[in-house]
């Protein structure tokens, strides 16, 4: 019969993406190697101007430059340059406490899940560290998430992730900024992985180090990148909604006209009429495109589920 595998005997990749943190990215090294000493360290370079690439080879790791900006490129190469079994992704701010990686390493394999999220916990040294109006926004776009997806997240945004290499594998990332992280999720909802939420403490950044976080910039950009998914992933009861909401319209304004046209065989109000056929057939063809586009999906999803069913589960990777 065939055990689970040794987390230990595993390939382990701590994969860092990074933009100008050279004040920071020698302490998430050294955590990692404290941690989790044999795991590979790759620093993914987003194009940083202070240094960030000399400090992290100096500390040993093995350092990947990315030209083109945004955290969503670094992630596409990091999940294709990288060979792992189980991938830790942590950013290079060292905002995230990585001393309990093991356990959930452990808690990854021994449950054979493909992705853990670490929620974040404010440790309460700096108000700023983790706002209010953040939180609130987190709430907001993770709630509308798990509204259309299902799933039960509490901290979609959190940037502390581990995933199993058919994860990895699997995942064709379409995002080019920091709205990776709902793509990181919708693409687990959506092939109904197993994943777990983990516990995560949330630090205060080093001092001098400043935040590439724009709250309003990115927090669109993130509700923009759900509405997209929304379309894509979701087609039938988008476009149904759409033609719900017109036919609605169409009949409401066609009320008032069907009962003149019945009371005096007269339509007074010809352009009204037209706009209520017209309205009523954009209903029918909304309708249609999301039955057409619904079919296409399924389609598109069957093709990803036998990308990721092709991979061995990290629970069998090395087992003897």
């Amino acid at each position: 019969m065939t055990g689970s595998p040794d987390p230990r005997a595993l390939r382990v990749a701590a994969v860092i993406p990074c933009f100008n943190e050279a004040l920071s990215i020698a302490q998430v090294v050294d955590e990692f190697r404290a941690a989790l000493p044999e795991a590979e360290i790759h620093v993914f370079d987003n194009n940083s101007t202070d240094g960030t690439a000399e400090v992290a080879r100096a500390t040993g790791a093995t350092v990947t430059h990315v030209a083109l900006r945004g955290k969503g490129n670094v992630a596409r190469r990091m999940f294709a340059d990288v060979e792992a079994d189980v991938y830790v992704m942590v950013d290079g701010d060292a905002t995230y406490d990585v001393r309990d990686i093991r356990q959930h390493i452990d808690l990854l394999v021994l449950d054979n899940l493909d992705m853990i999220v670490g929620s974040r916990i404010d440790d309460g040294a700096d108000a700023q560290t983790y706002r209010r109006g953040h939180r609130f926004g987190n709430r907001l776009l993770t709630g509308a998430v798990a509204s259309l997806f299902g799933g039960r997240l509490t901290d979609m945004l959190s940037g502390y992730r581990v995933f199993s290499r058919r994860y990895a594998k699997s995942f064709p990332a379409v995002s080019e900024g920091f709205e990776i992280e709902t793509e990181l999720t919708v693409h687990a909802l959506e092939l109904r992985m197993p994943f777990a939420e983990v516990p995560v403490l949330y630090r205060s950044r080093p001092e001098g180090s400043e935040s590439k976080l724009s709250t309003y910039r990115d927090g669109w950009r993130i509700l923009k990148t759900i509405c997209k998914l929304f379309v894509s992933e979701r087609p039938l009861l988008f476009f149904s909604s759409v033609a719900g909401v017109l036919a609605l319209l169409s009949v409401i304004l066609a009320e008032p006209l069907l009962t003149t046209y019945l009371r005096t065989g007269l339509v007074p109000r010809l352009p009204t009429a037209v706009f209520v056929t017209g309205t009523m057939l954009v209903a029918m063809l909304a309708f249609v495109c999301g039955v057409v586009l619904h079919t296409v999906t399924i389609g598109r999803q069957e093709a990803k589920r036998l990308r990721y069913l092709a991979i061995p589960g990290v629970r069998h990777r090395g087992s003897p």
